[in-house]
């Protein structure tokens, strides 16, 4: 193309070109977070500067070097706005499990009753009592702390703000088991999170918290699940406080199975829900005076009840980040409505985009923004189009033909979303629902225009005692909605898996995505490419044939019926399914011990698998149990790949691979394809991302009045 030639693409598209705005700051976070070190950090703030000086220069002011010099600034905004938030949120963090007592302050509490425990954020106060001390523990607990308490442990009238002594046993937040798994260790830094662990009874209240008010997100849970028993009050729970404690694991998997897990975490849907059934109560008991709707401009009085109703639903909800991200959306379109301007536009998710980057992030690692932008994204850029706007515009028709159309246009939304959020699924959680788009038809309209407006019904009658009948159709219709879930999560080949994919096939899908939903002219079709060959990329990756965590305790290796087995007999199911995951596998793993391939003691199992043209031979030891010197030796030389939790004896050297606790230290858990070769590793050498060398505490002195030195390289 000719400079000619973009001058005037650019000005057919400028109306879009402002959209790329929050890419190409996301572009600078996404950076940070693959590059490894802080000199590749500067580098490429340095490189944005050249190139957006240079874009000035070269250009002479012209439409295309103003948006490159606009872009590259972006990028670096971007880069160095994450650089500075994981500086400012730095804190220490465990280097080791402890067992301690100690005092702290509640900083917040999450019932999970489905699980019949209470998950505790607290703020260190003082260490009361150690175990026997040893050589390196702490004198002091991170500035904050997770950690679980039984529900029959936890103390009467515990509220958020009070003082507690409990004795605990902490460890540093874990890093991915496995490449690709869920990588906690980012999300307790970006927290300030510097330790996890479970907490023991019993627990007493030094100090009382918050009085009135203080736990009324908890009490109005409580008083949800009382009334509607089971995974159903769970799920009202979750419409009107975001506290999901309540689900049963069962059904919360066939909600994700069915592709109506987004109907569980507050997000745009139910603050939408909530704005718009305020505005209506306002618009239409103010209309009931004639001087009013003479003389007051009752929408506005409308959207700004409604904007009210968003920031306490908000509060409510416990004002995570993606509730936040989705009140600021809903702000916007309602100043937008305020202003007489359209209400949805790319315009205004791409302000709403760098609203949220600005002030976390952090946030565009993870899944939820991710989902959230791609899902709203897709509905705009969907009925945006020309050809899609005529095709659903209104005109004059019976009742039949309408209603056709609007159902066509919920499908053809519906799977514009299924397919714009399966990318992310697949990248994040490995599995993604088939069937999702026709099972979100019934189930967004069932929990937006009945369950919700049902559920409001029923709290307000609750004032005066008419609730029960209310509470009565609320438990029907979301009894209704589980068995959707159910049954569409135990239809055939209702969820689709797929191993841990690159980041950089990911990568190719996002862009290609966006290029072509955020372009207007011919040009947008160049977005299919990198979209193709992204997916291409990921479905031909190889399968790992061998996935050991980075304890060395667990080791999944890969069948030849295509299944995955567990070299240990007894696993937790948080393990089990992680592993099978990550290994593509829809279905728990089988057991190592029993496959034919495999010869297992109590203390050791021996695996032959044919890939790559060659048969591999694995040996792992299964117990703590130590196995004669010889016998060990002997396996070692004739064993391909060695794995151990233990350091192994310095004769025990594997062929091709050996894999015990001092390795596993240095490379955290590791995913192997055997017939490419090819190791994956959750650490990379050089990587200096702060959760991953975090400052540590360590005891140096033990005597009272003494300050623990901060060790650890930044």
């Amino acid at each position: 193309m000719t400079r000619l030639g973009l001058e005037q693409w650019l000005e057919a598209e400028r109306d879009q070109i402002v959209l790329w705005l929050p890419v190409m700051l996301g572009a600078g976070i996404s950076l940070w977070f693959v590059l490894p070190d802080e000199a590749a950090w500067a580098t490429v703030l340095l490189l944005c500067a050249a190139g957006g000086l240079a874009a000035l220069a070269v250009g002479s002011g012209g439409r295309a070097s103003r948006a490159l010099a606009v872009g590259f600034v972006s990028v670096a905004l971007g880069l160095a706005l994450i650089w500075w938030r994981a500086e400012r949120v730095a804190g220490e963090v465990l280097t080791r499990p402890v067992i301690v007592a100690f005092e702290a302050k509640v900083v917040s509490l999450e019932p999970l009753a489905a699980r019949d425990l209470v998950r505790l954020r607290l703020a260190p106060i003082r260490i009361v009592e150690r175990m026997p001390v040893r050589r390196g523990q702490p004198t002091v607990l991170p500035a904050f702390v997770r950690v679980n308490l039984a529900e029959k442990d936890v103390p009467a009238g515990l509220t958020r703000g009070a003082t507690i002594g409990l004795r605990a046993r902490l460890m540093p937040p874990p890093e991915p088991a496995v490449p690709g798994a869920y990588d906690y260790a980012r999300v307790a830094w970006f927290d300030r999170i510097g330790a996890t662990g479970r907490g023991f009874a019993p627990v007493t209240i030094v100090k009382p918290g918050e009085a009135v008010g203080a736990d009324l997100r908890d009490r109005l849970s409580r008083h949800i699940q009382a009334r509607v028993d089971g995974s159903a009050g769970g799920i009202a729970s979750a419409l009107a406080t975001g506290d999901q404690g309540a689900i049963a694991e069962d059904d919360a998997e066939a909600m994700r199975r069915a592709g109506l897990a987004h109907l569980l975490s507050v997000s745009g849907l139910h603050i939408t829900a909530v704005v718009a059934l305020v505005m209506l109560v306002v618009m239409r008991s103010l209309a009931l005076s004639p001087w009013l709707a003479l003389h007051v401009r009752l929408p506005l009085i409308a959207a700004a009840a409604g904007a009210a109703a968003a920031v306490g639903y908000t509060i409510l909800t416990g004002a995570q980040v993606p509730t936040i991200r989705s009140c600021v959306a809903a702000l916007l379109v309602l100043v937008a409505l305020a202003m007489g301007r359209e209400a949805m536009t790319l315009r205004l998710v791409a302000a709403g985009a760098v609203v949220v980057l600005l002030l976390w992030p952090e946030a565009l690692a993870g899944p939820s923004f991710q989902l959230s932008f791609a899902a709203i994204t897709a509905i705009v850029a969907l009925h945006e189009h020309p050809r899609v706007t005529a095709w659903f515009a209104p005109r004059g028709e019976g009742r039949l033909p309408k209603l056709a159309r609007w159902l066509a246009a919920l499908v053809l939304t519906g799977l514009a979303v299924e397919l714009a959020l399966m990318p992310i699924a697949l990248f994040h959680f490995h599995k993604t629902g088939l069937y999702g788009a026709l099972a979100n038809i019934v189930a967004i309209p069932l929990t937006t225009f009945v369950v919700m407006p049902l559920e409001a019904l029923s709290l307000a009658l609750d004032a005066v005692g008419l609730g029960a009948p209310g509470w009565w159709l609320t438990d029907h219709a979301l009894r209704l909605l589980l068995w959707m879930a159910r049954t569409t999560a135990a239809l055939p080949g209702s969820v689709a898996a797929l191993p841990a994919m690159p980041a950089a096939a990911f990568g190719l899908m996002v862009a290609g995505g966006l290029w072509l939903a955020l372009w207007r002219t011919r040009w947008r079709r160049l977005g299919l490419a990198p979209l193709l060959v992204g997916l291409g990329w990921a479905l031909v990756a190889p399968s790992p044939d061998l996935l050991v965590t980075g304890d060395g305790r667990h080791v999944a290796v890969r069948t030849a019926e295509g299944g995955l087995a567990m070299l240990r007999d007894r696993v937790g199911d948080y393990t089990s399914d992680m592993l099978a995951e990550n290994g593509g596998v829809d279905g728990a793993p089988l057991l190592l011990a029993e496959q034919p391939e495999a010869r297992c003691t109590r203390d050791l199992c021996l695996i032959e698998r044919v890939a790559g043209g060659r048969r591999w031979r694995v040996l792992a030891t299964r117990s703590a149990y130590l196995v004669p010197v010889r016998e060990l030796l002997a396996a070692c030389r004739d064993a391909d790949i060695v794995v151990s939790e233990r350091r192994l004896p310095r004769g025990c050297s594997a062929r091709w691979l050996t894999l015990d606790r001092p390795m596993l230290a240095r490379t955290g858990g590791v995913a192997i394809a055997l017939a490419h070769g090819m190791v994956r590793t959750v650490r990379a050498p050089g990587d200096r991302h702060p959760w991953r060398l975090p400052p540590s505490l360590k005891q140096n002195h033990l005597f009272k009045g003494t300050r623990p030195a901060r060790t650890g390289v930044r």
